[in-house]
């Protein structure tokens, strides 16, 4: 198709941060191929046009996004490509400053401004292609964003304030969107939001994750649904129910719990204690027998005692879960917490930080050990050298384990879901063969 925009023929959409970026840049990767204009994703050839989709959520995200600008901004005022745009939570956050330090980007956009961006290249949105994306994820699974932005709020999070208050899709576009992408191959849809657990109360006052998993089990394609980001306090219990009688719904949830201190959980905002988060897994664990876990917990809070980082310890020592990622607190403006004094020197933090994960690598370690000999389904990724790697229902892609696996037999290909038998095990990952 002839692009619709004179001089900008090609584009490089660059995406920084969490997976609810890279939908929206996937989004605005067919509309532009709809106007004319062929993009690719973060690719190292010659574009047009650049658009740089942004992260603002905590420093060191805002550095690396900073950078990526100043490396862009460059190439555009040596006339290396012809456009520069920036876009997403950095954008949203700080405009006015990213407008008067860089004059050579010649828009500035935030979190919704998909109108604004193509407004800008003289070119419509397209409604009729709003379920459409452009998959750069290999082309058997695929996020599915089912809600915007977030009403909690937790004191040391920016986010309502980048992306504003909680707006759920309804189940018949999600279903929708979810038949584009079997339509497309994909096989898992991993659902992702700010709060999936919130999912539908703007609709109709009542919580509606369950019946759009039961919804999207019936879309043909769909073999596995996996869970992200769920908040802990208020969790509907019946997607516990779904998760344990659905073989499509992965036994594996994402649940940032973020600390067990009774202070500390307080001083967040997060609407749970240390006896409710322990009853919550508990419940978890007792209503789906073989879950994996994983969770997501901020060391160096303002005011994180060591006998309150030593409880922190103990709590993941205990429950062992199967999947666990650390975050040093980042002091971020306009935040409740930004109020307190952020007295945990970084070096501390650091350190508290390591001592987590050291400690969790030695529970994955043990968790992998106990795997072997075992029979799992597993989704086939890609091919490394001679082997394959995949995944298993616990495992999600970027951030969990992977299964290498040894197919002599030259059965396998990208997207397949097999079985495969357990042969060896490290810290992490697990090496299997073909069944």
């Amino acid at each position: 198709m002839k692009s619709s925009v004179p001089g900008i023929k090609t584009a490089n959409i660059i995406t920084l941060g969490c997976s609810k970026n890279l939908v929206d840049s996937e989004v605005m990767m067919r509309q532009l191929r709809a106007a004319g204009i062929e993009p690719g994703h973060d690719s190292n050839n010659p574009a047009d046009l650049v658009i740089i989709n942004t992260c603002g959520f905590i420093n060191d995200a805002k550095e690396e996004s900073v950078d990526t600008i100043l490396q862009w901004a460059l190439e555009r005022k040596k006339g290396n490509i012809s456009r520069l745009f920036v876009m997403g939570c950095l954008s949203q956050r700080y405009k006015d400053e990213l407008i008067r330090e860089l004059p050579e980007v010649d828009g500035i956009f935030g979190v919704n401004d998909l109108n604004a961006i193509l407004a800008a290249l003289n070119t419509p949105l397209r409604n009729e292609l709003l379920g459409e994306r452009i998959l750069t994820t290999p082309a058997h699974y695929a996020y599915l964003k089912i809600s915007e932005g977030c009403d909690r709020r937790c004191s040391f999070c920016a986010i309502p304030q980048i992306r504003g208050g909680n707006i759920s899709k309804s189940i018949d576009q999600l279903v929708d969107e979810a038949r584009f992408l079997a339509g497309s191959g994909v096989k898992e849809l991993i659902l992702i939001a700010q709060d999936l657990t919130y999912y539908g109360i703007d609709l109709n006052r009542k919580r509606q994750l369950a019946g759009l998993l039961e919804a999207l089990s019936e879309v043909e394609g769909v073999e596995w649904i996996r869970l992200h980001y769920a908040f802990p306090a208020g969790f509907p219990l019946r997607v516990l129910d779904i998760m344990r009688e659905n073989p499509k719904v992965c036994r594996y949830l994402d649940i940032p719990l973020q600390h067990i201190s009774n202070r500390i959980l307080k001083s967040m905002k997060r609407g749970l204690n240390g006896e409710g988060t322990r009853d919550l897994i508990r419940t978890i664990r007792h209503r789906v027998p073989g879950i994996a876990i994983r969770s997501s917990f901020i060391v160096g809070y303002p005011g994180e005692t060591n006998e309150e980082f030593n409880e922190l310890k103990n709590f993941i020592r205990e429950s062992e879960f199967e999947r666990v990622g650390v975050f040093t607190y980042s002091h971020e403006e306009n935040t409740p917490a930004f109020r307190l004094n952020d007295d945990v020197r970084p070096a501390l933090k650091a350190r508290r930080s390591e001592q987590i994960m050291l400690l969790q690598q030695d529970i994955s370690a043990r968790r992998n050990a106990e795997l072997v000999g075992s029979i799992m389904d597993v989704i086939v990724d890609r091919k490394e050298n001679n082997y394959w790697s995949g995944r298993s229902e616990f495992d999600s892609p970027e951030v969990d384990n992977e299964v290498m696996i040894d197919d002599p037999e030259g059965k396998l290909s990208p997207g397949m879901i097999t079985k495969v038998r357990i042969t060896g095990a490290d810290l992490y990952d697990l090496k299997a063969i073909t069944l």
